[in-house]
């Protein structure tokens, strides 16, 4: 049995931990126009994630991903995705929809099995379509129950797994993608901070205060580092580990919208999460079932190898 990557494993913990609190952080900043946060987060972060890149590989990281146009066009499509869902997500919870963010990270693990069958042609097996099963049973519950569906969790789910799918096909590191990106937003949400603070709504210089404008820059590192935590980790532990250990987040942040925003959760609100975690139970179930399958055998191969090769 192979041994896991320790420091690997508690980078990606880390940064699913960091993950699940934000809310907490972003929570600190609501007297700030939701706008007005994620151009000040794409700023801060694309100046500590270029500045990193650049350190480290100078430009050969650039140049590389240069070469291929097809990524730069890729890349463009994705840096606008990841934008929308950072900024659909720091406006829900600063609109007090914790718990429905909570819900759209649950449901993203299996939307991004939906693309795979649809884009990538991949299948899945018979418990893996009764999870998905379960998670759209979930959903449609709570739409009937609300009288329409819960478009911040479905909009949060979708647009990162049109983002995971985009970067799939994309053969670019994943800091260097993000680096990327980075370069294509930066601009324009450098203008759109320059633009609030001749009186549209920005505050940076003059009206937040000290307080509110370090939060704000220290939000480009919490933007960034749990991002080169997981680029870190992921490269180093098994995928299945990590499709574990990405329910840490939207746990937390359940958690947190129940008990420390106090948002309302009855007995429907449970009824749709139960349905939509028994989905996710049973999807994971068969995944982690079936990689230590494989595990199995790779070792028996691996063992009956050198015996045989000792028989010739």
């Amino acid at each position: 049995m192979n041994t896991i990557d320790r420091k690997g494993l508690w980078m990606t913990v880390m940064a699913f931990v960091v993950w699940g609190v934000v809310p907490l952080y972003w929570h600190l900043l609501k007297q700030v126009p939701s706008f007005q946060i994620i151009a000040h987060r794409i700023v801060w972060s694309s100046i500590l994630l270029l500045g990193w890149l650049f350190l480290r590989h100078g430009g050969q990281w650039l140049r590389t991903i240069r070469e291929q146009p097809r990524a730069l066009s890729l890349l463009g499509l994705s840096s606008l995705l990841i934008a929308f869902n950072w900024g659909l997500y720091i406006w829900a919870v600063n609109a007090g929809h914790v718990v429905e963010t909570s819900l759209g990270y649950f449901i993203n693990p299996l939307i991004n099995v939906v693309l795979g069958v649809l884009v990538l042609r991949e299948r899945l097996t018979r418990l893996q379509w009764l999870g998905v099963g379960f998670a759209f049973a979930g959903v449609a519950w709570l739409t009937w129950q609300a009288g329409s569906p819960p478009w911040i969790a479905l909009g949060l789910a979708l647009s990162f797994g049109a983002y995971g799918l985009l970067r799939k096909m994309v053969a670019v590191e994943a800091v260097s993608g993000l680096g990327v990106e980075s370069l294509y937003l930066f601009l324009p949400a450098l203008a759109f901070v320059a633009w609030g603070e001749q009186g549209h709504g920005g505050g940076f210089i003059q009206g937040w205060g000290w307080q509110i404008d370090l939060l704000l820059i220290l939000g480009g590192v919490v933007s960034a580092v749990p991002l080169i935590g997981f680029s870190y980790g992921v490269r180093r532990i098994p995928l299945t580990i990590v499709g574990l250990l990405q329910y840490i987040a939207p746990s937390i942040q359940f958690l947190i919208g129940v008990f420390v925003f106090k948002e309302a959760f009855g007995t429907a609100q449970a009824i749709g999460f139960a349905t939509i975690w028994t989905g996710l139970i049973i999807f994971a179930g068969d995944n982690l079932w079936r990689s230590r399958k494989r595990s199995v055998v790779a070792g028996v191969a691996a063992v009956a190898e050198p015996a045989s090769a000792t028989q010739r």
